[in-house]
This record gives structure tokens, sequence and C-alpha cells, in this order.
């Protein structure tokens, strides 16, 4: 992603490969300005190499010859541009998305000096494979920082290309920075949804904060991971009571929308109140004062509300 070229570093810059209007709750984010929409961008290639990657004809370009394809989709924008863009559109957060952010931050830096000059919220979708470093560059601009947990081994990490501490230290240093964490594991059958893989998961995040969700969502075959079946709602719901008997105060269900009862919704931890009702990502109800409290008992709900 980085070179010297005549002794001058050259990074990915003034281009996207995809740049588009989704609901916060896609990323998926349930504690952020719900129901607001974030102008996503991204571009090419990743540090990973996850043969289930829901994204791999972006992420795997350079990598892999069949997303070869990706190039096509490039188009040269300005930061300016992709501010205005994003505002047009009546966005309230722009969000680097679709391949790996932390591989283009400083792409993603100079947009987000931008959009914050505009009043728009930043936010990263990320594998969290980052460094101390980065994380305090992108520190005084990055509000948002949605951080996939992919799995809770190292050996398995190695194959996905990274290792587990590393993700781990991102997330404890990312929520020490004041950015509102947001977690998500991809449960795949006969690769993390073993019980204990998924204590382990849950209980690491809760010892960093209580209060920071997590989202359990379902697989389904695709990429090079054809071979395995669908993650099930009940996998799903057990999931999902791993995680609450390990003290997390929010925990969601994604991709099965309609199928995982309340998992959608947030409910006051203290008085159980339904704060936010949710059908996928459309957010049917929000109850939740703009100081951020349950409305019934006055409780303070985790999350970044105006």
């Amino acid at each position: 992603m980085r070179m010297n070229l005549d002794g001058e570093l050259r990074v990915p810059w003034g281009y996207v490969s995809a740049a588009n209007l989704d609901p916060i709750e896609k990323k998926p984010m349930m504690h952020f300005l719900p129901g607001s929409q974030a102008l996503t961008f991204g571009m090419l290639g990743c540090n990973f190499h996850c043969d289930f990657c829901q994204n791999w004809v972006s992420s795997q370009a350079l990598r892999d010859p069949a997303s070869a394809a990706s190039a096509r989709y490039i188009q040269e924008v300005s930061p300016k541009e992709l501010v205005n863009y994003a505002l047009r559109s009546g966005a309230e957060i722009i969000a680097s998305s679709y391949n790996e952010p932390l591989i283009t931050s400083e792409w993603a830096l100079d947009i987000f000096r931008t959009a914050k000059e505009k009043g728009l919220r930043c936010v990263y979708v990320s594998n969290g494979y980052a460094t101390p470093e980065v994380l305090q560059a992108l520190s005084p601009f990055l509000d948002g920082y949605k951080i996939d947990l992919k799995c809770f081994t190292d050996k398995k990490y190695r194959t996905l290309g990274g290792k587990l501490e590393e993700v781990l230290d991102t997330i404890r240093c990312a929520h020490d920075l004041g950015m509102w964490v947001e977690i998500v594991t991809l449960v795949i059958p006969d690769f993390n949804d073993s019980n204990e893989e998924l204590w382990n998961t849950a209980r690491h995040v809760s010892t960093i904060s209580m209060d920071i969700p997590w989202h359990v969502t379902a697989f389904y075959p695709t990429y090079k991971h054809t071979h395995g079946s669908r993650t099930s709602a009940d996998t799903i719901q057990r999931a999902a009571e791993i995680g609450q008997e390990a003290g997390l105060r929010y925990v969601y269900a994604g991709n099965l929308p309609g199928r995982v009862d309340s998992l959608e919704n947030t409910y006051c931890p203290k008085c159980q109140s339904l704060l936010i009702s949710r059908t996928g990502y459309l957010v049917q109800a929000n109850h939740i004062t703009p100081q951020g409290a349950c409305p019934k008992c006055g409780e303070t709900i985790a999350g970044v509300w105006s």
C-alpha cells in the first residue's frame, strides 16, 4: 500500500472504489446517532485475507486475480468533493469502510479533517489491526470505531493474516482514547461458534467496558468459504445469551432480520424498557432522551445520541 519512490513516501490517495449512502445501522452501529445516514466510502485492499470476506471484490484487489475487476470501479475524487457529496445527501456521518480503512488512513484523515469542519461525525469500519501511532493520529477526528473481533484464538487469527493480541490492544486503546467502540463477531459454524470461544470473546469485551455493544452476526457462505453452512438463528441466540451472561449490557444480532426476536432492539439495562425498536436497518421508534437517558428510569444509556 505504501512505497518509497525516489525518496518520497507514496500512499493511496484521491480515489474511491465506492461511495454510498447507508444507514448507520448497516455498519453495524446501534448506539451512534440511530437512524442517521452515513456517506460510506472505500478504497481497495486489505491487510487480512479472510476466506469468508463479504467484501472480497474490493478487499482482495492485487492479491486475488478474481477481484481484478475492482479496478474498474475507481473514481477520482477530492476530500472536499466527497464531503460536499455527503452534505448534499443529508448525511450526518462519513464512514471509511468496504475495504480496510487502516491501510489508507492518510486518505481518511484528509477527508475527516474536512468533514469535521463541516460538522460531520467520522467513523471507521475496520478489522482493528492498528498501531498505537495511527490511533493517536486518528483520535482528534475519529468519533466512532466498529471493530471486527473475528475469533478468540491466536492460531486462527494468524490464518487470517494477523494476531489476536494486536486487535485486543486496538479495542482497548480506541476505548481509552474516547472513541465510541462497537464490536462485531461474525459467528461462523465450526470456526468460532463454540461456547468456550464465544464466552472468551464476550468476557474480554466486558473487561474493557460492559457498555461496549457486541454484535453477533450470522454468516452465509461466500468467497472461498462456500463449504460451510449458514449460521442458524438458534446459534445466534445462543451467542447473544452468552454475551449477556458475560455481563455485556447491549448485545445485538445481525444478518437475520425478523428472526432474532428482541435482539435487534435496544433496552434499558436497568428497567428493561424498550428504548429503540428496529427491523433490520430500519429504526421504528427511538425513545432515548436527547441527553442519552432512559425516559422511564433516567438511566444513562452509553452511546452517541446527539
